[in-house]
């Protein structure tokens, strides 16, 4: 007898009604939906079609796999027309691309439509010699602007990396102590006539500036090179003795990543335009970090086990030469001195990780100075009055992560002190939306969207985290009139109400 299957249920409800779907969800490319607190948060508000159409995941795949499963589809169908592919690019031998970028693009194509790579790999080193990173970035920006979704870079992301391996310019500074220590002297030398015309810069300045700045003690990009090394390091190890002890250190590559999701993505994307190492490495970053704790969760150490860690395990080792040969020479690039200064002090709110622990920057901490405030005096409200200096205590002392964006979609206040959910402060005056990974962003857009329509006037999330029970309320903020002017984010700790209620049983 099928297995009756409503397209109209939200996906928490499907997996509650046959819990077989986790998986067979997963293969098909909602690793998300093996995440509890996902599952019970996302999952509440997502339907399958509503999700496929948000991964670009074609609905015909979803379909077909279901029915060889043996459930029968009921509810309201979507169209199942698979959208339109990008224009072919002419890829004939002894025909030159009209760009360097088109012919990259070329190389990408063909990965894509499943050809073997080192075919693609072969002509590559015969057609076109070296690569440089940015020319990779830029490639992977117009495949997505040209319609390929972008679930198919993401898949693609560790095929582009082992191509292009060893063929990018900035890699050779990565082995030769040498070339580094050459590099620092050529970004010294450059660095008054950098001042003056910033903009135009070939690849040897972006290697010799991501050289000089992992050379300079306390530094981000020495702090992220540093965590990069130790877990080469430690990947190595566990490679050798395959000891599952050293799993959890492993692990704590989420703290790295999560520097990265919240200091350097969406500035470069929201700031410079960059979007390529938000709309990619964010997602993989994020696909690494689930599958393993996933693993991690895991009693049965069997082959598939062994296999599919074997597998995050060298995703983890790709990304490590992403950042370093991509990612890290791109901020040296384009991040001012006073961007690298709010990025060391933001850096300082995340915990230590894989036991590199942040190191004083004193150029940092010598140039931040306070801003000076205006004349004294005192802020009116209908309830009150309070000073600025009252106003600030106030807030910092309700026992809530409290964050305000606008109605414009600005993030326009965070009240200081730990947070649970890190808060950097160069996110002020920034869209909200880049500072959430592009999994989450769709439900952000969501609520936002049902407080501007008058839809909703709140929800409520709950997770855990850090093996705590979180309560993550947003709520609409209107005038008197009810017209909305924007929405509060309230994270608060819920650990006192479980140690009352349950104190309360005993």
């Amino acid at each position: 007898m099928a297995k009756k299957l409503d397209l109209n249920k939200t996906v928490y409800e499907l997996t509650k009604e046959y819990p077989e779907l986790i998986n067979i969800m997963a293969e098909l490319g909602f690793t998300e939906i093996t995440k509890k607190a996902m599952l019970r948060s996302v999952g509440k508000m997502m339907t399958i079609p509503r999700g496929a159409k948000m991964k670009n995941i074609p609905m015909t795949n979803i379909v077909t796999s279901l029915m060889r499963q043996g459930f029968e589809l009921v509810g309201e169908m979507p169209d199942l027309a698979t959208a339109a592919q990008p224009e072919e690019k002419d890829t004939a031998t002894g025909h030159s691309p009209e760009s360097r970028t088109e012919q990259i693009k070329s190389y990408l194509n063909r990965l894509g439509k499943g050809e073997a790579l080192e075919d693609v790999r072969a002509d590559f080193v015969r057609e076109f010699g070296e690569v440089e990173a940015s020319e990779i970035m830029q490639a992977e920006q117009e495949l997505l602007k040209g319609g390929t979704p972008l679930s198919e870079v993401q898949r693609l992301c560790d095929l582009h990396s082992a191509l292009f391996h060893g063929s990018t310019t900035e890699e050779r500074r990565a082995n030769a102590e040498k070339e580094v220590k050459a590099s620092i002297l050529r970004q010294q030398a450059q660095k008054e006539e950098d001042k003056s015309a910033p903009a135009q810069t070939n690849n040897t300045d972006k290697n010799a500036r991501a050289a000089a700045l992992e050379m300079v003690v306390g530094h981000p990009l020495y702090t992220f090179a540093k965590e990069n090394k130790k877990l080469s390091e430690l990947l190595k190890i566990f490679k050798e003795s395959r000891e599952a002890s050293l799993i959890p250190s492993i692990r704590e590559l989420s703290i790295h990543y999560a520097r990265k999701g919240d200091l350097l993505y969406p500035l470069l994307k929201v700031k410079y335009g960059i979007t390529g190492p938000s709309d990619v490495m964010w997602t993989v970053d994020d696909e690494i970090r689930d599958e393993l704790g996933f693993l991690a969760g895991e009693t049965e150490h069997d082959e598939e086990w062994n296999s599919r860690l074997d597998a995050v395990l060298t995703r983890a080792e790709e990304m490590i030469y992403k950042e370093q040969n991509i990612l890290f020479p791109i901020c040296a690039d384009n991040f001012t001195e006073e961007e690298w200064y709010g990025i060391y002090q933001d850096s300082k709110d995340y915990a230590v990780c894989l036991g590199v622990a942040q190191e004083r920057w004193e150029e940092a901490e010598n140039a931040m100075v306070t801003t000076a405030t205006g004349p004294e005096g005192e802020i009116v409200m209908p309830g009150g009055h309070l000073t600025i200096e009252q106003l600030t205590a106030l807030l910092n002392t309700i026992p809530m992560e409290i964050s305000f964006v606008d109605t414009d979609n600005i993030n326009r206040f965070f009240n200081e002190g730990p947070k649970v959910f890190k808060r950097p402060s160069m996110a002020i005056d920034r869209d909200v939306f880049s500072c959430h990974p592009p999994k989450i962003e769709p439900m952000v857009r969501q609520i936002i969207d049902d407080f501007r329509n008058n839809r909703r006037d709140d929800v409520s999330v709950w997770m855990d985290k850090g093996g705590r029970t979180m309560l993550v309320k947003y709520m609409a903020v209107r005038e008197k009139t009810g017209m909305y002017i924007g929405t509060v984010e309230l994270v608060q700790d819920m650990e006192f109400a479980k140690e009352h209620f349950l104190g309360n049983k005993a």
